[in-house]
């Protein structure tokens, strides 16, 4: 799994930009249009939190966990719910602003919680950490089913039988290239090279290939209850942030100097510049070398 440094490095470090960008609670998932991009974007997102929440039947008193939780949008919406909520991440950026925001958020490895720390749950979230569950390391070394069964596996002590989880997350798609095929010499324009920016931008970080795997080490613990593409969906998120991020405020400038200045004295990540130009996931989805799904699931035994 990406380390706490690895997640720190993508999420930590744009902290302060993300929230001067989207607001101190705004949400870096993909969010939900179905087909309708007229809506805004805080539009698409509250539309993703309705069908989270009502897919779960989360209600005033349902105790629920977000593992992942990031700034915490999800948690601010089902609170409104009446909900009895609480969040990890491993981005300690992301919690500090969270508990800034009056929310329940530790930095915690989520795939190592138990009934222990928090008690169990009537509904469990994770939406985009399973991105980050396997690292390059454990693609190579043929564990990645077993990183995602034995997940599967932790989670049916957090939630009782009839319990549900709702599990968002990027996938490597049809046109996916072998990971010795991807670089960052491969020409600009090449689905190399963008693959190749992923990496770096998520470093300790592997997909799942496709909905399929996922659902495979679900069970037999969990049966699927839905299923759907976020792809164009994930295209039109990407493209509203892009704006939100170039819109100009001097202190979010400011900090983007220093973001870049810190890149560029770092050879280790000086390649990551070209993310401010392109984005490398947004052409990863365009090229169907990655897909998004919105996985609802309910534990069977």
């Amino acid at each position: 799994m990406a380390s706490q440094q690895d997640l720190d490095f993508t999420y930590t470090t744009i902290d302060k930009v993300f929230r001067l960008s989207m607001g101190e609670t705004g949400d870096y998932s993909g969010a939900m249009y179905n087909g309708d991009f007229s809506l805004t974007l805080e539009e698409a997102q509250a539309q993703k939190h309705k069908f989270i929440a009502d897919s779960l039947n989360i209600g005033k008193g349902t105790k629920v966990l977000d593992m992942g939780c990031g700034w915490g949008p999800f948690l601010t919406y089902i609170t409104k719910r009446g909900a009895d909520c609480r969040g990890v991440t491993l981005s300690q950026g992301q919690a500090e602003a969270c508990r800034k925001n009056g929310l329940k958020v530790e930095v915690k490895d989520c795939r190592k919680i138990t009934p222990a720390d928090y008690g169990t749950f009537d509904a469990v979230t994770c939406i985009g950490g399973m991105e980050h569950f396997c690292s390059i390391e454990e693609y190579k070394a043929g564990k990645q089913d077993e990183v995602y069964a034995t997940f599967f596996k932790n989670l049916t002590a957090l939630l009782p039988v009839g319990g549900r989880f709702y599990m968002q997350t990027m996938v490597f798609s049809k046109n996916m290239l072998k990971l010795e095929d991807i670089s960052l010499d491969a020409p600009k324009d090449s689905d190399s090279y963008a693959l190749a920016l992923m990496i770096a931008q998520f470093p300790g970080s592997w997909l799942p290939y496709g909905a399929e795997q996922v659902i495979k080490n679900a069970e037999p613990h969990f049966k699927l209850i839905s299923k759907s593409s976020g792809r164009l969906d994930y295209i039109e998120t990407i493209g509203q942030w892009r704006k939100r991020f170039r819109k100009f405020s001097f202190k979010k400038y400011w900090l983007y100097c220093k973001i870049i200045l810190r890149l560029m004295t770092n050879k280790s990540y000086r390649d990551l510049i070209p993310i401010f130009r392109r984005s490398p996931n947004r052409t990863c989805f365009q090229r169907e070398t990655m897909d998004h799904f919105r996985l609802v699931f309910e534990r069977v035994q």
